[in-house]
């Protein structure tokens, strides 16, 4: 398995991950399928654009040439929030859970953040309820801090949402830092 962050190159095939993502699992995104099929080949290319300073990054996991997740990454841009940044967007289709896809896509993701000056977090929210997600991301070194109902809403349901964050270190060590009770 092979993780690396996505070019344009690989726009098609991170459309279409997104899309059966999307379809599969409409509690798990904000986003819908509708919305995102509507969206031009361009726009999924300019969400993974090269460049060291984006705003967002995205990972793919590789079974050979086959994408079978992916993970975001995004930097707050107000001068009082760029200390943090947001994983979002985190997939693994099903054939591939349980090969630990979804933990080495998250350390890439936490490896991105270490690297961009300033940034000392990194946030996300998961489904209250998708206690799959919720332990990865706890392996991963993330705590709870919160519970947003009615975050989202899926047809006629309300859904909550599960805050989440981790503390950076500059140079890792161990599995995970030090963790407090509250940011």
């Amino acid at each position: 398995m092979l993780i690396r962050r996505l070019v344009p190159a690989d726009a098609a095939a991170y459309r279409a991950l997104m899309l059966v993502a999307y379809e599969r699992h409409p509690d798990a995104f904000t986003s819908t399928v509708e919305e995102r099929a509507g969206l031009p080949l361009a726009w999924w290319e300019n969400r993974i654009a090269d460049g060291d300073g984006a705003d967002e990054l995205v990972f793919g996991a590789f079974d050979g040439e086959r994408l079978i997740g992916a993970a975001g990454l995004s930097f707050a841009k107000r001068p009082k929030e760029r200390h943090k940044a947001k994983l979002f967007g985190m997939y693994v289709d099903p054939a591939a859970r349980q090969g630990g896809a979804g933990r080495r896509l998250v350390e890439a993701v936490l490896a991105a953040a270490r690297m961009r000056a300033g940034v000392k977090l990194v946030q996300l929210t998961v489904t209250d309820g998708n206690t799959a997600a919720q332990k990865l991301y706890e392996r991963c070194g993330f705590v709870p801090f919160g519970i947003e109902p009615q975050a989202v809403a899926v047809g006629d349901r309300l859904v909550a949402k599960l805050h989440m964050w981790r503390e950076l270190c500059r140079k890792p060590h161990g599995d995970a830092p030090p963790m407090r009770k509250t940011p």
